[in-house]
């Protein structure tokens, strides 16, 4: 009986450890995953933004107010990101994976703006801010050990009132409205930061007897997905606290 208990827990210790070492795994490919759809954002942004003959196609170059094609550019991305559920069941991992780089290319397109509008220090200066705080949040919500599942609901609950209340201000134009949307965008988004890490970490523990490697994939791309939007939304709100204009 002792012998056969020590190969229990010998049995138990190894799948642990394997658990643990496809866990970081994953979590690497959805850092690296989000990290290349940042650089391809990076990019796109810069590369139209830095050009005044080409962020005149979608913008006025000199009240940057977009046109009828830069308003399609500005809610392309939301709606890309509701039909990406969708679409992710329907293509394979790597399929799933290009379409990241996809929607990441087109926010880089919708965000070009930012360079006509800002300094490229304080863009910068933005950027470095946004990544140590994300990293801190993004750490806790893996390290914690309270269960923060509970926060999901309030946090959509909030975004969808924040995707109400930004687009309304789109034609309104209050500075009031875009102060307070700006400073709950940030709250909302530092908790959806620690509350995807975690979710990402506990789906994955879940589900990793089964070790299905397509669901593994496409697993990571949504993962990478959702801490891709939490960046990009805190680099935006913070750029309106930080940013220093042209």
């Amino acid at each position: 009986m002792a012998e056969y208990q020590t190969m229990r827990g010998v049995a138990a210790g190894v799948r642990t450890a394997a658990i643990d070492e496809g866990l970081r795994a994953h979590m690497n490919k959805v850092y690296g995953t989000m990290s290349v759809g940042m650089l391809v954002t990076a990019g796109v942004a810069w590369a139209v933004g830095s050009a005044p003959a080409l962020l005149a196609i979608f913008r006025d170059p000199v009240t940057l107010s977009p046109n009828i094609l830069g308003w399609i550019v500005m809610f392309a991305p939301l709606i890309f990101v509701f039909a990406f559920g969708a679409m992710i069941n329907r293509v394979s991992a790597a399929g799933a994976q290009a379409l990241f780089y996809v929607f990441a290319a087109l926010m880089g397109l919708s965000i070009s703006w930012i360079f006509a509008a800002f300094t490229d220090i304080s863009i910068a200066q933005t950027f470095l801010v946004t990544a140590i705080a994300f990293a801190g949040l993004s750490l806790w919500g893996y390290t914690t050990k309270k269960d923060i599942s509970a926060w999901g609901s309030f946090l959509i609950m909030g975004l969808i009132g924040l995707i109400v209340a930004s687009i309304i201000n789109i034609f309104l134009g209050s500075p009031a409205i875009m102060f307070a949307v700006s400073i709950i965008g940030l709250l909302i988004f530092a908790g959806l930061t620690a509350y995807d890490t975690q979710r990402i970490k506990t789906d994955y523990i879940q589900h990793a007897a089964a070790m299905d490697e397509e669901w593994l994939g496409k697993s990571a791309i949504m993962g990478a997905l959702n801490l891709y939007l939490n960046f990009i939304n805190i680099f935006m709100f913070l750029l309106q606290f930080l940013g220093n204009r042209e």
